[in-house]
């Protein structure tokens, strides 16, 4: 049976097999009404859940293909339920703060959030943040499956393109999905500066300059795990990655 659903630029498109199932996790009964409302427009299946336990078992239990997660909740909160949920299955994660902190942030990204967005934002944004989410997971999960010739290494940075995976001085390094497409944006060309926004656009698929702390916060991650010398800040214009010289 063939269902309806709603593209990224609000065409929409019949595409076969089950609809995608987002559960969105937020205890302001006014935002999580008004993301299910909107999602539910995008044609996805939504559940919700308003506590951090509730948010956990409704995960098991349903298989989300995306969740949606405030930080602050009742019971435990949104880091818990991350790092709960992602060690049952990874699960692509967009984080929600009521803060514009960045310490909030990357801790959100260290313990397997995939984006974030900062109270207030628009739905038309989140909407179209989840379905770029979504096709990167799609996308990685092609990947996984075509066979690409290979091993890119720069110096003691190796990046398997058919695997996913990342190693320095031969030690695996977990990425998140977007840090992975992050980094392998970078290597594309090493040493060349990728502004901001090249950035947003080629990982993201998002072209608003609103977002370009998003790719900030995502390249500290980054740099938290494969070495803050990897990759150089050109102020004022964007990052490259360094590579050893010839």
């Amino acid at each position: 049976m063939e269902q309806t659903q709603t593209s990224h630029n609000g065409t929409a498109a019949t595409t076969p097999g089950a609809q995608r199932r987002i559960l969105v996790v937020e205890d302001d009964a006014t935002i999580v009404d008004a993301i299910a409302t909107r999602l539910r427009a995008e044609g996805f299946l939504v559940q919700t859940a308003g506590d951090g336990p509730s948010a956990v078992d409704t995960a098991e239990a349903w298989q989300p293909d995306l969740l949606i997660l405030d930080i602050m909740l009742p019971g435990f909160d949104g880091l818990e339920v991350c790092r709960r949920v992602q060690a049952q299955r990874p699960v692509p994660v967009m984080m929600l703060t009521a803060r514009d902190d960045e310490t909030d942030m990357l801790v959100g990204l260290g313990v397997g959030a995939d984006d974030y967005m900062t109270k207030p934002f628009s739905m038309r944004e989140l909407a179209a943040r989840v379905h770029v989410l979504l096709r990167r997971m799609e996308r990685a999960a092609l990947a996984a499956t075509t066979p690409r010739s290979g091993i890119l290494r720069l110096g003691e940075l190796e990046i398997d393109h058919a695997q996913r995976r990342v190693r320095v001085r031969s030690e695996d390094v977990h990425l998140t999905p977007t840090e992975f497409d992050l980094l392998v944006c970078l290597a594309n060309t090493p040493r060349a500066v990728l502004s901001r926004e090249q950035l947003l656009a080629e990982v993201w698929d998002w072209a608003d300059a609103s977002g370009t702390r998003t790719v900030d916060s995502h390249i500290k991650a980054l740099r938290r795990k494969i070495g803050a010398e990897r990759i150089r800040t050109v102020h004022g214009v964007g990052y490259a990655l360094e590579t050893p010289n010839p």
